[in-house]
């Protein structure tokens, strides 16, 4: 019998434990995976504490890369030995996974499995984001807070390479190397300056053309008012916690703005625009054209501790852990 980590109850880290597992055979449309890497987010910390809820209990984990080791009956367009990787599949904190066929995507020779199951998610997010929410186009300015996270990392790269200029914030210089380094223009230290006035300064008092904020309550009124008038605030995280009810007239007041709160399972929700995503996320990784940087990893066991760092953003790039 294989292990994962369960979450009996909702509560802290402290509730993720280590224990035996059996997800059992595929049913129809199902193939039975072998994890060799599971990728932490941070949308396993809101169904852990409950901000989203699910019934308990489970096994955590949405994201991961591993090979075929069972099909069912019917299953036609993969084989035992396949490997592949995934963004949606609940229970992938574990050794094995029971998985829909139509939710698994092929990983290149070239790929390896820590990488793809890197880049799932978060390279899915950042495609998203920049070619989806709104279409980016060259000349576009961008800022991008939690600049050296996860997807803060993939999304400065896929909007160098749609010809935006990006600025990112961060809270130490250690960070903004890193943000540097993935394509940024300029990054703001949030812990030294109120970041909205800087970005007024950095664009001559003009704003951006778009904020990615996925820190949520903290940000949120600096996000707007870096807003150009009909700018656009993509809020994809709550990283800080939910953002309060507020006015929707000052949206107006502030300059005709908007707003949108996208997910990725609204932009893969067919299986053409799931494999168009997850193609160029792939293909990117397997050409060099995207860098992921992978800032941690930890054993199966240590799921408490490995979203205790995500947490405390004491991480930078891609948590993974690890099976075995």
């Amino acid at each position: 019998m294989g292990q994962a980590i369960l979450v009996r109850e909702t509560g802290g880290p402290e509730v993720l434990r280590l224990e035996p597992h059996e997800p059992g055979e595929p049913g129809p449309g199902q193939v039975r995976v072998r994890i060799a890497a599971a990728g932490l987010n941070f949308i396993d910390i809101y169904f852990r504490a409950g901000l989203y809820p699910r019934p308990l209990p489970f096994v955590a984990g949405l994201e991961g890369a591993g090979v075929v080791e069972a099909l069912a009956p019917g299953v036609r367009t993969l084989a035992v030995g396949d490997r592949v990787a995934w963004a949606s599949v609940p229970g992938s904190y574990a050794e094995h996974v029971v998985a829909p066929e139509n939710q698994l995507v092929r990983v290149p020779d070239t790929v390896s499995d820590e990488l793809a199951a890197a880049s799932m998610l978060q390279g899915m997010t950042a495609q998203y984001l920049v070619h989806g929410t709104r279409e980016t186009r060259s000349g576009d300015i961008a800022l991008v807070h939690a600049a050296a996270g996860g997807v803060g990392l993939l999304l400065i790269q896929v909007l160098k390479a749609a010809g935006a200029r990006v600025l990112g914030t961060c809270s130490n210089e250690e960070k903004a190397k890193l943000a540097r380094e993935a394509g940024a223009d300029q990054v703001i230290l949030y812990s030294e300056c109120d970041f909205s006035e800087e970005v007024r300064r950095l664009t001559d008092g003009l704003g951006v053309d778009v904020v990615y904020d996925s820190v949520g309550r903290v940000t949120f009124e600096g996000s707007l008012r870096s807003l150009r008038p009909r700018g656009l605030l993509v809020l994809f995280g709550q990283s800080s916690g939910v953002v309060p009810p507020f006015e929707l007239n000052r949206l107006n007041s502030l300059g005709s703005l908007f707003i949108t709160r996208p997910s990725l399972a609204h932009y893969t929700r067919e299986r053409a625009e799931l494999e168009e995503r997850a193609g160029a996320v792939l293909a990117a990784c397997a050409d060099g054209s995207l860098k992921v940087r992978i800032g941690a990893r930890f054993p199966l066991a240590r799921a408490a501790d490995a979203q205790r760092a995500l947490e405390g953003r004491a991480t930078t790039g891609k948590v993974l852990l690890i099976p075995g």
